[in-house]
């Protein structure tokens, strides 16, 4: 199977901001360089039950989380067979899923996926390649971000891929090698207050824009240790609830000037990193594409230019990006790079269940 030139897969990604499982199905092609075509992608929402449980992982024991994870196995597998069915998808090479992060603390040597136990490819009748993230811990990386080796090889004629998910993170070349990390955390934070009046997001910024930035909590958020540190660095829901959420709260501030503030601190953060190079372009994906406001304020912090691409990639890119780092696992080849992750060499990551 690794010894072809082209692979149809299904990529699978959940992630931290809770929206919902996002499912493509895609054609590469290699031909001295990779090619892509997403043929069917879709999202499927989480309802509350799921919300709720997924919310509130890290407060599981181990054991509570083993059993959460054999139950997200199961419904993972509803999920990716009511697409594959819905579609009457034929000829799948393999199904690659990034599976929902239960615990990352890489600096402990550990990190957990829910989602990818090996009957996984049972109940889905099809080849499986899962659970990305272990080994490059194991190895002494962080386990993240994974979604670099796609920007490089998918993605090249960028000078800066920025994802605005639950986090941001960024990637780029820098002295000939691909590097990224976490930036700061965007809607993690944004749907936290704004679920508070009501609402699932903040759309388009609206309310942010009605607000007024506190210039106090502004500064205390700019001043967090984790903006002087080098990278390789990646952020977990953990360091949210340690050091963003105590620190907001202790302002007392209406939501509007909660989201107000963050935005201005999350463009200040991701303009710090993107004016690192002059007359540069950079590809934005993820839900805070959609955030005008956020998007504004950023253009307002540089003169480099920000590309929006179509919708498809802007809600699919890691979706799309697990799938291939699922086909470069079944040629052997590297999708880990040390670069990125701080792991002792590059490596190709993530587990195998063969049919």
């Amino acid at each position: 199977m690794g010894d072809k030139n082209q692979y149809n897969v299904i990529g699978v990604m959940s992630g931290t901001s809770l929206d919902g499982i996002d499912l493509v199905f895609v054609e590469f092609i290699f031909d001295k360089v990779w090619s892509f075509k997403i043929v069917y992608a879709q999202t499927v929402t989480y309802d509350e039950t799921w919300q709720n449980i997924l919310k509130l992982l890290v407060a599981n024991s181990l054991q509570e989380l083993q059993q959460i994870d054999e139950e997200y196995t199961a419904y993972l597998a509803q999920v990716i067979n009511s697409f594959i069915d819905k579609n009457n998808i034929k000829n799948i090479d393999a199904v690659c899923t990034h599976g929902h992060t239960a615990l990352h603390q890489p600096q402990k040597k550990l990190t957990y996926q829910i989602g990818n136990k090996p009957f996984l490819a049972t109940l889905l009748n099809q080849n499986v390649v899962c659970d990305f993230r272990v080994q490059d811990v194991e190895l002494g990386g962080q386990g993240a971000p994974l979604v670099p080796i796609g920007d490089k090889l998918l993605f090249s004629e960028y000078d800066f891929c920025l994802n605005l998910g639950g986090f941001a993170n960024i990637s780029t070349e820098f002295e000939s090698n691909r590097i990224a990390y976490d930036i700061c955390p965007v809607n993690i934070v944004l749907n936290h207050y704004v679920n508070l009046i009501g609402f699932e997001y903040d759309d388009e910024g609206k309310i942010a824009s009605t607000g007024i930035i506190n210039q106090e909590l502004l500064s205390k958020l700019n001043d967090l240790e984790f903006y002087k540190m080098q990278h390789p660095k990646s952020l977990g829901l953990e360091w949210v609830d340690k050091n963003i959420f105590p620190l907001i709260n202790n302002f007392q501030l209406e939501v509007k000037d909660v989201l107000k503030t963050f935005v201005e601190h999350i463009a200040m953060q991701l303009a710090v990193e993107i004016n690192k190079k002059n007359n540069a372009s950079v590809l934005v994906a993820g839900g805070g594409v959609y955030n005008k406001y956020l998007i504004n304020r950023l253009k307002s912090h540089t003169k480099n230019k920000i590309m929006e691409p179509s919708k498809t990639i802007v809600e699919f890119k890691e979706a799309l990006i697990f799938g291939f780092l699922g086909v470069l696992k079944i040629r052997n080849e590297v999708n880990c790079l040390q670069s990125v992750t701080g792991a002792l060499k590059n490596h190709s990551s993530g587990k195998i269940y063969l049919l």
